[in-house]
């Protein structure tokens, strides 16, 4: 027997534990064999792993890759490019684009675009405002991964609706079966105090910082929590920046309610005086938070299990809306949000390197619980045989300094990673069974990524 491709020599890891000198084989897209090195078939093409390690293809839930509309920043090639380059195999979009991804023929747009230029698999989000919460059902029959809503101001100033237009669109998602997600920060608060410093003249990066203050993060989840608890709908908060949001969503787990929860390579690893020492290119929303907070969200969240899911919120803007030219100037000038799909796969295994979490640790917030949330597993996030033929392979020892935006594959790569050190990097990316990204270079073809169905009867539990 002969198959397309084998991948031989490596540790095989999933969230159930690691097997040395292990590999996988491939035919027709799809994962025919996991085992032994020595018991996989014949091949076309047989990579040799170098003793690295092979996981499921990374899985990240939350990019914002600017198509359509805004493909100045990013688009879904670009986006795509970076995602190969940085391991990971699925990537969901979200809706603040241009347009707003609020009608069936947006969502429909936004798909059509990726099938033309996207380098690996894909997805979409659809927003939920005021004026569209009639349209859910309509919205659902395109096949979005899920819903969003805005709670608080953000790029692209899309309004949330008020609390009981989100208590009406909870009912009508919970019949679809899909999850909706958050980002949740109260806008009254944010409101009031951007207003007071900046009559205040308070105008520093850590001010953006402290206007949007953990409270905001914290009463939002708490809220919407409730809105779960009474409608029954399942509920998703993304970047949570917080440890005190990731208590919320501790209590709400212990109460019952179905509520996941991600956050990102970035809270985890800056505190708040980045700020200081990198001023507006570390703008971002939620912002980064002090080092009490850090320790509390690692705690709460990575150990103890609050946080199900690891995203980037990669947000590519130009260099001149992220006054780099000016890092330190008038914060209220500058735009938030950063590129993260090439750092987010070294960040983590840097954070292994450390001790903070163990290999197969990372592999079930990185790939297999992203997938299980949004109704994508086992078919991502998984080395099952009869599986879609994702896998990253990684080097977790490779010690490197990311030196300059110019290694990175976004159109637009600002980032606080810039100087960065890192133990561990994706030396391969495998898309169904296509190798898109192999020795430093992005191999596979633009379009070659495909939308992803969804199941709606996922129920998030572990696998």
């Amino acid at each position: 027997m002969s198959v397309d491709l084998v991948v031989r020599n490596c540790t095989v890891v999933t969230p159930a534990g690691r097997s040395p000198d292990s590999g996988v084989a491939v035919e027709d897209g799809e994962i025919v064999a996991v085992g032994r090195s020595d018991r996989l078939p014949d091949a076309d093409r047989v990579v040799d792993g170098e003793g690295n390690a092979l996981v499921p293809g990374i899985v990240d839930g939350h990019i914002h890759n600017r198509e359509p509309g805004l493909e100045y920043k990013e688009d879904w090639e670009s986006a795509t490019r970076a995602a190969a380059a940085g391991g990971v195999t699925t990537v969901v979009g979200m809706p603040n684009t241009d347009p707003v991804i609020d009608r069936p023929d947006h969502l429909e747009l936004k798909f059509e675009r990726g099938e033309a230029s996207a380098h690996v698999d894909f997805q979409s989000y659809a927003v939920v405002t005021s004026e569209n919460i009639d349209l859910i059902p309509e919205i659902d029959a395109v096949g979005p991964l899920g819903f969003k809503i805005f709670l608080g101001s953000t790029v692209g100033d899309v309004p949330p609706p008020n609390d009981g237009e989100i208590l009406e669109a909870m009912e009508q998602i919970r019949e679809t079966g899909k999850r909706l997600g958050f980002h949740e920060e109260n806008g009254e608060i944010i409101d009031h105090y951007t207003e007071k410093f900046r009559a205040e003249g308070r105008n520093d990066p850590i001010d953006h910082s402290h206007s949007r203050p953990v409270i905001a993060e914290r009463e939002a989840v708490e809220r919407m929590i409730t809105f779960a608890e009474e409608t029954g709908a399942k509920v998703h908060m993304f970047h949570v920046s917080s440890g005190s949001a990731a208590e919320a969503v501790a209590r709400g787990k212990e109460r019952g309610v179905d509520v996941t929860a991600e956050t990102t390579p970035h809270y985890l690893w800056f505190t708040e005086e980045v700020m200081r020492e990198k001023g507006n290119p570390a703008r971002i929303q939620p912002p980064i938070r002090d080092a009490a907070e850090r320790e509390k969200l690692w705690e709460v969240g990575i150990d103890e299990g609050a946080i199900d899911t690891v995203a980037t919120d990669h947000a590519p803007h130009t260099p001149e809306e992220k006054k780099v030219d000016d890092p330190f100037g008038n914060t209220w000038d500058a735009i938030s949000g950063f590129v993260g799909l090439e750092t987010e796969v070294p960040v983590m295994l840097t954070f292994v390197d450390q001790g903070r979490l163990s290999l197969e640790e990372w592999v079930r917030r990185h790939s297999t619980r992203p997938a299980q949330v949004w109704g994508l597993y086992p078919r991502k996030g998984s080395l099952q045989v009869g599986t879609d033929a994702d896998f990253t392979i990684v080097d977790p020892d490779r010690k490197w300094t990311l030196e300059d935006a110019d290694e990175l594959h976004s159109k637009n790569c600002v980032t606080p990673f810039i100087g960065e050190s890192f133990t561990g990097k994706a030396v391969m990316t495998v898309v169904r069974g296509e190798v898109v990204y192999e020795d430093g270079d992005v191999v596979g073809d633009s379009g070659y990524g495909t939308r992803v169905a969804v199941d709606e009867t996922n129920d998030a539990d572990d696998a």
